[in-house]
């Protein structure tokens, strides 16, 4: 072979192995390319697109049977005005949840409306420090949260929430009251809100414990210089049945008027049929002197979009610390409950009130009774 045809044969060598190599890289390019991908971390999301967005609406129509010349129905909670439509509340809700250790978020709800803001929201935020009053809107909570990377993980929230006490619930888009209107025990025995600092602990799926120390009861700035401490337990031994004891203690009037407030509050909820669940609640105060009072609810639940939930209550308020009248209280109340979509629910409550003493009011005159009708539409997203 001569030089030329030797050089000519090793140019196509070069070539060949050239585009053997080309070809071989072109093959693997893409495993290396997943490897990395599977090694490296994921993009972080956008902060908005961890933010939930959700809404709440309530509205209903009131009728009292007694036709009470003040157009009110005496010593209920949110349902007070008479022969009214209402919109009780339009809530909106902004969040970023927090469910693992080192994760930090936040809650944010916005109500207005006229029956909730009215009586929920806390003095020295939307409440007239003079009058007391409140008006249609309030920031009903607001509060930051972690999670301490601490066993299982201790959380803290710190701002304004909701209370932990009793078994009923100030409506939300995440849930609401069994029936529609509330029993005493929650509008009297208990508070609604706290501000301060929370702390919850799971132990196992069965025990947890919450402690917060706060400003009180129902104010979001201090009326004095202590502060009020809570606890809870809450212990679920199977899933039909549930505990929850929780305390207060702490002084809540303005500086130097009063003494130290307590209370006590059991919850029990059992279900001892696929179609029956049962709860009951127990409520001990003491400020000055006593009150007291127990409630038990069961939900019959006949379809799984018709409910029929029933109501008896009393609570003993004889040294008028909380209704400002010395009676016993007790009601009964019967709610029928529909849903028409599955973010469309329809119910309707026939309620029952008696005192011992003349506490309400049959067009001018003072009677022991009253009995109202209301039909109450909610709508979440």
């Amino acid at each position: 072979m001569d030089g030329r045809s030797f050089a000519r044969a090793a140019l196509a060598a070069r070539a060949t192995l050239a585009a053997s190599a080309s070809a071989a890289l072109l093959a693997v390019a893409p495993a290396v390319r997943s490897a990395v991908a599977a090694d490296a971390p994921p993009p972080a999301r956008p902060w908005y697109e961890e933010v939930a967005v959700n809404g709440f609406v309530s509205t209903s129509y009131s009728y009292n049977f007694n036709r009470p010349d003040s157009r009110l129905n005496y010593y209920r909670v949110f349902d007070f005005d008479d022969n009214s439509f209402k919109v009780d509340v339009v809530e909106l809700v902004l969040q970023r949840a927090v469910a693992k250790p080192r994760e930090a978020g936040f809650r944010m709800d916005f109500a207005a409306g006229g029956s909730i803001p009215r009586v929920s929201a806390a003095a020295g935020l939307f409440r007239d420090p003079a009058t007391g009053a409140a008006q249609d809107f309030d920031l009903q909570q607001a509060f930051a949260s972690y999670i301490a990377p601490l066993g299982a993980g201790l959380r803290f929230d710190a701002g304004k929430f909701i209370t932990h006490h009793g078994a009923e619930v100030i409506e939300g888009y995440d849930g609401w009251n069994e029936n529609a209107t509330r029993s005493f025990l929650f509008g009297y025995a208990i508070p609604f809100t706290h501000t301060g600092l929370r702390a919850v602990y799971a132990f196992d799926p069965r025990v947890s414990a919450t402690a917060m120390i706060v400003n009180g009861w129902d104010v979001a700035t201090d009326n004095n210089r202590a502060k009020s401490f809570g606890a809870q337990v809450a212990f679920t031994p199977r899933p039909e049945v549930a505990w929850y004891l929780s305390g207060m203690i702490g002084r809540e009037r303005p500086e130097g008027d009063g003494e130290t407030r307590r209370l006590l509050d059991i919850v029990a909820t059992l279900k001892p049929a696929a179609k029956l669940t049962m709860t009951a609640n127990f409520d001990l105060g003491h400020e000055n002197d006593d009150w007291y009072g127990g409630a038990l609810t069961a939900r019959w639940q006949a379809r799984e979009r018709f409910g029929l939930i029933a109501r008896a209550e009393g609570f003993d308020d004889r040294a008028a610390v909380r209704t400002g009248t010395s009676q016993t209280l007790a009601e009964f109340t019967l709610t029928p409950e529909l849903h028409v979509t599955p973010h469309l629910v329809v119910r309707a409550d026939l309620r029952r009130d008696r005192s011992n003493h003349p506490t309400f009011m049959n067009r001018r005159r003072a009677t022991d009774h009253q009995t109202t009708v209301l039909l109450n539409v909610l709508g979440w997203f």
